[in-house]
């Protein structure tokens, strides 16, 4: 089977998001022959300028199926006016709007959540990461929840660590913040909030982004503890990861967070109260002082959340749109 995975490729620091480019890679593993069309243009007007290049592409191009990223990269897919069927992977933002804050979207993204629902007539399938994602996809009978996996033989527990090559000192305690301090959605003023409650001259907070995918997982083996405040989320894979590594996590209630934690000691949700994370990051500290890492890699493994599975999950989808 041969599809065509249709995002964004505006970025900076890479042409295709390290994420899809796994989800691709993945597939590729399993048979499928992937091909990526890496969207130019910004904004809504410049999504819609690329249908053009995309219908050019697919005259001269033999795709089975379209996977199209992000409600916008699904637009520009539409409006190619496709023979093949199409479907569309809702990433988060694209579905519940860009957060600033709790329960506060910013008023320009809503066009974002309409976009999500006019399109769904014209896509074949829709995959949600998670169930607060789908509670936007109103045409169930195309729905599907499939999370992102994980390539666990990249991304695995390293008991020594690499503080040496971090520059981490060997007896501190280190909480890690891999998200981007500027973006509201991920809340890094709560963590600073916090830090100022904890007051401590032990623990150092962390916040080394922007950081290539082989160093995240380098720090998730180094540090005590990762924070994820974010006011919003989808699945995220930062969780994921750091639950592969078997790092103590403490996160907001957000996305399918709860889920993945299940009950796992080591992990501690908070809520959006600097107090309350200030405890959950003490208590944190000290199961990482006192147990050292958590069981999080079974529970990863327990849900079904390797990179093969998931895309085993994602080719189901393919051939069941193909086949009608």
């Amino acid at each position: 089977m041969k599809v065509l995975f249709v995002s964004s490729g505006n970025s900076l620091n890479f042409d295709i998001a390290p994420f899809i480019k796994s989800q691709g890679e993945s597939l590729k593993a399993l048979g499928v022959e992937v091909q990526y069309f890496p969207i130019r243009g910004r904004g809504l007007s410049g999504y819609l300028k690329e249908a053009f290049r995309l219908r050019k592409y697919l005259k001269d191009n033999s795709v089975d199926v379209i996977h199209a990223h992000y409600v916008l990269s699904g637009w520009t897919t539409v409006l190619s006016f496709p023979r093949q069927p199409i479907v569309l992977s809702l990433m988060g933002s694209d579905a519940y709007g860009d957060y600033v804050g709790v329960n506060k979207i910013t008023f320009f993204s809503r066009y974002l959540i309409l976009l999500t629902y006019l399109i769904q007539p014209f896509v074949r399938a829709i995959i949600s990461k998670s169930e607060n994602i789908e509670h936007f996809v109103f045409f169930k009978r195309k729905s599907h929840i499939i999370p992102n996996g994980i390539t666990l033989d990249k991304i695995k527990f390293q008991k020594n660590g690499f503080r040496d090559k971090l520059g981490l000192k060997p007896g501190k305690k280190y909480v890690l913040f891999l998200g981007d301090k500027k973006n509201k959605r991920k809340n890094f003023e709560l963590i600073e909030k916090a830090f100022n409650l904890i007051n401590s001259d032990d623990v150092s907070l962390i916040a080394p982004y922007p950081v290539p995918h082989d160093s995240v997982v380098k720090y998730l083996n180094s540090v005590n503890v990762i924070v994820v405040p974010s006011f919003m989320e989808g699945s995220p894979n930062v969780v994921k990861e750091a639950m592969a590594c078997n790092c103590p996590i403490v996160a907001t209630d957000v996305g399918d967070v709860k889920w993945l934690f299940g009950n796992v000691p080591g992990h501690f949700l908070t809520r959006f109260d600097p107090a309350d994370a200030a405890d959950k990051i003490r208590k944190a500290l000290a199961f990482s002082e006192n147990v050292g890492r958590t069981k999080g890699r079974e529970r990863v493994l327990a849900l079904g959340l390797s990179s093969e599975t998931v895309a085993g999950r994602v080719v189901d989808v393919y051939e069941a749109v193909f086949r009608s």
